[in-house]
């Protein structure tokens, strides 16, 4: 095990972090795009400022990571390892990214950029989304249930396919609630 250490400015492309299990660690600066996390765990660790774009996560844990400033492109979290599952994203691009069918009640994202992302099936109850930008984001069969978008913007969100009980809009964000009717809302 690997603890309380720093990590900063580190390639892992061509040799892959060593697989181990990293407790309470800051990885800064560093480029792990490509690269094979496949069976690494990280437990409360964070992440400042790195790429991790089109990076291999299956068996991968995320207890409780957190990703501040990092690129996230195409990240599929839907191959992590569920068990204790804890993520907070804030000023993350992270277009192209899965979250299909994963649980992350409570799960906050702020200042995120999520293009084309898929929330398909996923438990987002009571996340908070806060000035996100969710264009072409997919939504179907998710639980929004006191989630929080009253500052993000570009979602559509079907009510009649997704669970938005007690969820949070903007006056100006209802537009993205009724989408699929082609209205024109003045």
């Amino acid at each position: 095990m690997i603890e309380d250490q720093k990590f900063h400015g580190i390639t892992y492309q061509k040799e892959g972090l060593p697989k181990d299990d990293y407790e309470n660690c800051t990885f800064i600066n560093c480029i792990f795009s490509n690269s094979d996390l496949r069976g690494v765990n990280f437990i409360d660790c964070e992440f400042n400022d790195c790429n991790l774009s089109m990076v291999k996560l299956t068996n991968t844990s995320l207890k409780t990571v957190r990703f501040n400033r990092c690129k996230l492109v195409g990240l599929n979290f839907s191959d992590c390892t569920i068990f204790l599952l804890s993520l907070h994203f804030e000023e993350c691009l992270l277009n192209l990214a899965s979250f299909y069918k994963l649980k992350l009640k409570g799960t906050k994202f702020k200042k995120c950029n999520l293009h084309e992302v898929d929330f398909s099936e996923a438990d987002l109850t009571a996340a908070t989304f806060d000035n996100c930008d969710f264009a072409g984001a997919t939504f179907e069969n998710t639980q929004l249930g006191k989630a929080d978008f009253r500052s993000s913007i570009n979602y559509s969100i079907d009510p009649e396919i997704n669970n938005i009980i007690k969820a949070k809009f903007s006056r100006d964000g209802i537009v993205g609630l009724l989408h699929k009717y082609d209205l024109q809302i003045e």
